[in-house]
């Protein structure tokens, strides 16, 4: 019995191993050809010039462009998201009875499962067209329309951690303020909702790092158009879509041009890390724990 523990111990300790290794790898792998990019381009340049044109015959090689890209899009996405997703969450859990919230929750988490490829023909040839009937200016490839279909993507995350958090309240609560002469929604969404912001907080922010991380919703109705900018009728371009444009493309491997899909890579993983990291310290500190 003992050596079968021991066994089961070692191979538990190996998949952790492999994931902790797996992460090192990913990181050398961006930190070492993104120190060849930097060695031929300015941190300075990098991160205060709003030209990206790696790939033109005049090169500029300022990260801003994406990074405005990437910033309009994942912003508008939790904008969509994050109510939805929190009025989804309270009516499950406030709402709904037991056999209907079996039912709504499975069916809920198949936005997040649908292919990405998909939400973005969806965005390009449903969402833009309908939204030039509101918007006539609206170009064709634009920020506006991946970015709610984003959102729509990510609900999921929101509403089942949201649930989760809210289902965490304790009773008492709820029936404390009943008995105050709250009606339910009144209960809802000012006694629960605050009782469980912390781990609401905590989902709009992996939400926010799930929306950064997109790649073909932006790639295929966004326009791969690097432009500082903060309009979302216009062509944009995201990290994720320029990465996803080089890999595709016919630059040299080894060229300054091949090195930016990895500076950029690096940008965006020091950016999500940090995000997962605060969203880490504020369950740490603030989610109450109910026993």
């Amino acid at each position: 019995m003992r050596t079968k523990e021991k066994i089961i111990e070692k191979v538990l300790a190996a998949c952790a191993l492999i994931t902790i290794l797996t992460t090192i790898g990913i990181i050398l792998i961006l930190a070492v050809e993104a120190f060849s990019f930097f060695q031929e381009v300015s941190f300075v340049e990098f991160f205060t010039s709003t030209q990206w044109t790696p790939l033109f015959t005049q090169k500029s090689y300022g990260i801003l462009p994406l990074l405005s890209g990437t910033a309009l899009t994942t912003l508008i996405a939790i904008t969509v998201a994050l109510p939805v997703g929190i009025i989804v969450a309270v009516y499950l859990n406030e709402y709904a009875n037991e056999k209907l919230r079996r039912v709504l929750k499975p069916l809920l988490e198949v936005l997040a499962v649908v292919p990405t490829v998909v939400y973005g023909f969806f965005a390009l040839m449903i969402v833009t067209p309908f939204l030039k009937m509101f918007i006539p200016n609206l170009a064709g490839f634009n920020a506006l329309s991946p970015g709610i279909v984003i959102g729509i993507m990510i609900i999921p995350f929101v509403s089942s951690l949201s649930e989760d958090a809210l289902s965490s309240v304790p009773d008492s609560l709820r029936q404390a303020s009943f008995g105050m002469g709250s009606t339910k929604f009144q209960t809802a969404f000012r006694v629960m909702v605050p009782a469980a912001s912390s781990g609401i907080i905590v989902s709009a922010i992996l939400a926010l790092s799930r929306a950064v991380g997109e790649t073909m919703i932006v790639a295929i109705a966004a326009g791969m158009q690097p432009r500082f900018t903060f309009d979302p009728t216009v062509p944009i371009q995201t990290i994720t879509s320029y990465i996803v444009q080089v890999s595709m493309g016919d630059v040299p491997h080894g060229s300054i041009a091949y090195q930016t899909i990895f500076a950029a890579g690096i940008t965006l993983f020091v950016f999500t890390f940090i995000l997962n990291n605060i969203s880490y310290w504020i369950k740490s500190r603030y989610q109450e724990k109910y026993e």
